[in-house]
């Protein structure tokens, strides 16, 4: 007898779900693992914090660059052949960095950071839609706080392993393993994908962006002030990540060797697993923009006590900044959701290459950082949670 078709749709949803937990942590890792880049050419090369920081600049670049192709190719291609796509491309980019860090050029370096942005790029594009298709439309907050979840893991165990290879030996050749494993990884789960290319429709899950539609939503309060508030989001939460372990090495915060800083920056993406874990729960039974607006106002005063207390006490209140951070994404990305199904994929690109933020508030921070220092310069990060609690405010108005 053949089975219902409601069991088949199950066991899709499940076999999508697990491909895109694996994309999720795969993902988080090699964040973690991309932004221990920074401290580690600021060292070897003696860069100042604006020239180390040149390293997110064009990792987040690739949002502003590649999200209109990247929604084009989707809607033409499909979800699962994109998805695909991506993950060669991004095995392709770790290659890239690889072979570059043989001979530390710096410039070759930032040029590999870029291939690998547009494949990640890409892969966000696509998951975004593929999140559409997993489960009840109403539990989509929680679902996409679950996946962000384990993305967290991914970054919780990237700076445990990758400071080791990254910031605890000079050699170039050691430096080069964690981007080798990613090329390996995401070839092999690229090649996942394309075997499961049929898992869901080739069209229909994303239609194609249209400016005609790009500019309507632009002109919808809500529309921008999300757009804003996902700047402001990644900005910041990239910035002080990648920020974390030149803030601990500092003499009057915890005075930490390179190596044991770089391990420590792993408590900040573990209060934000365990936030995203807590939050998917919790986003049940409290109202999403409630939530958001005590996470903006714990982030505010968390940066306020790191940058008014030295010692211990600033170093914990830095780190426990990704508590706060943890359920900012996908809580906002689905506020600033529009209600019409039509406009959705354009809204997703929008959102997307919102995602720039990361590259210029931290290159910004790291220009104040370079005149008045790094712990002063906090100050932008923090006025980036202000611009989220703004929008929270008006979201539950």
């Amino acid at each position: 007898m053949p089975r219902a078709a409601a069991d088949i749709d199950t066991d899709r949803a499940a076999r999508l779900f697990a491909l895109m937990l694996a994309v999720f942590m795969g993902g988080g890792l090699l964040a973690s693992c991309e932004t221990l880049l920074v401290p580690r050419l600021k060292l070897l090369l003696g860069l100042d914090y604006a020239q180390a920081l040149l390293v997110q600049l064009l990792y987040y670049l690739g949002y502003l660059l590649f999200a209109w192709p990247a929604t084009i190719l989707t809607a033409r291609i499909g979800l699962m052949r994109a998805v695909a796509i991506a993950l060669a491309v991004m095995a392709a980019g770790c290659l890239s960095v690889a072979a570059a860090q043989t001979s530390l050029a710096f410039g070759a370096i930032l040029i590999a950071l870029l291939l690998l942005s547009s494949g990640v790029t890409i892969l966000q594009v696509a998951c975004n839609g593929a999140m559409a298709t997993l489960g009840r439309r109403g539990q989509a907050t929680a679902r996409f706080t679950l996946l962000q979840g384990f993305n967290a893991l991914g970054t919780v165990i990237g700076p445990l392993a990758g400071a080791w290879f990254l910031l605890g030996h000079g050699s170039e050749a050691m430096a080069r393993i964690p981007f080798l494993f990613f090329a390996l990884a995401f070839g092999a789960l690229a090649l996942a994908f394309a075997m499961n290319r049929d898992l869901l429709p080739r069209s229909g899950a994303i239609g194609t962006p249209t400016y005609a539609r790009l500019r309507g939503l632009l002109r919808s309060p809500r529309m921008l002030r999300g757009t804003i508030a996902i700047f402001a989001y990644v900005g910041a939460e990239v910035t002080i990540g990648a920020l974390a372990v030149s803030y601990l090495m500092l003499p009057d915060r915890l005075d930490a060797g390179a190596l044991t800083a770089g391990r420590l920056v792993s408590l900040y993406w573990t209060s934000a697993m365990v936030g995203r874990f807590a939050g998917a729960w919790i986003l049940r039974r409290t109202p999403a923009a409630t939530l958001l607006a005590w996470a903006s106002i714990a982030a505010i005063a968390s940066l306020a006590v790191a940058i008014l207390f030295s010692g211990i006490a600033g170093s914990i209140a830095l780190l426990a900044v990704g508590l706060a951070n943890s359920i900012m994404f996908p809580t906002i990305y689905s506020l600033a959701m529009p209600s019409e199904a039509d406009d959705v994929p354009t809204a997703s690109m929008l959102l997307c290459m919102a995602v720039v933020g990361g590259a210029i508030v931290s290159m910004a921070t790291g220009l104040v950082a370079d005149r008045v220092g790094l712990v002063d310069a906090l100050v932008l990060p923090a006025a980036c949670y202000g611009i989220i609690l703004y929008f929270t405010r008006r979201e539950a108005s």
